[in-house]
């Protein structure tokens, strides 16, 4: 695997490849990589001729109080993960090279809409801003036929496949499955921040999104006691959890739902300790 700090050479490298036909698949990261990763990465190989990965911990995606100067960070765990998915490049871009002028002096941005409005958007607000632009620039850097994200973080996918839409990106969007421990905590680079307690409550959330489905599948069709029985499936499993959210919406637009009908998504965002962790399930009700 070939490591690339600078943009000039990035677009050498990937423009020559492009030129010789072959297909460039990327797969944008904030580094400290696990297998929902490797996961990304091994779909990215089988699909292209040359796989690129990013590793930027993206500044303008981060509010006021969060965990940027924390966020952890292991580069050579990361190489480790790459060079075993046989990643062709490692594209590790400087804050200068993503915000010449500073972060704080970005004067134009990527706005994500009404699809940034609910879930984690209201209690991080300009986040998705930040995510939007970052990939932007990453696209317009690698310029790949493939971009792979991953379901967990839902609602960024679903922002950047309609912005790679709405913004006439020539590039196709891969959203792969969310990717789980055994006990079946959704797999992040923030579970890092979990203590041995707080890990052993984490698997709450899932529980909460099967507690939900099941309710589903036995006919209920009532949004506020759906949401009921997931908050006392977090009350009891997760005491030392706090709740951000839990919500049900039209897997499209991201809107609340009245009744439940069609696409629908089951989303929720948890505090425990440091880590605030978020999970997800869809589901088509006839």
């Amino acid at each position: 695997m070939d490591v690339v700090e600078d943009v000039s050479e990035l677009r050498r490298r990937v423009g020559a490849e492009r030129c010789a036909g072959r297909t460039i698949g990327l797969v944008p990261t904030m580094g400290y990589l696990h297998a929902g990763h490797r996961s990304l990465l091994d779909a990215a190989r089988r699909d292209n001729d040359m796989v690129v990965a990013s590793i930027f911990v993206n500044p303008t995606q981060f509010g006021p109080g969060e965990d940027l100067a924390s966020y952890p960070r292991d580069l050579k765990r990361d190489h480790a993960v790459l060079d075993a998915a046989g990643t062709d490049l490692l594209f590790l871009p400087s804050a200068a090279d993503m915000y010449p002028d500073g972060a704080g002096a970005q004067a134009i941005w990527v706005e994500p809409g009404a699809l940034a409005g609910n879930l984690c958007g209201a209690s991080r607000p300009g986040h998705f801003r930040g995510v939007a632009t970052v990939v932007t620039k990453l696209l317009n850097m690698v310029q790949p036929d493939t971009l792979y994200l991953g379901q967990k973080d839902v609602q960024q996918a679903a922002i950047l496949r309609r912005m790679v839409r709405d913004l006439a990106f020539p590039v196709s969007v891969r959203v792969l499955p969310t990717v789980r421990e055994p006990d079946g905590l959704a797999l992040s680079s923030r579970n890092a921040y979990l203590t041995p307690e707080e890990r052993a409550e984490a698997p709450a959330l899932k529980r909460a999104l099967d507690c939900a489905l099941a309710m589903i599948g036995t006919g209920e069709r009532d949004v506020a006691r759906l949401v009921a029985g997931m908050e006392e499936v977090i009350r009891r499993d997760a005491p030392d959890g706090r709740i951000d959210y839990i919500s049900v919406v039209d897997a499209a637009t991201l809107q609340p739902v009245v009744s439940l009908q069609g696409d629908v998504l089951i989303a929720l965002a948890v505090y425990l300790g440091k880590a605030r962790l978020i999970d997800n399930a869809e589901i088509t009700i006839g």
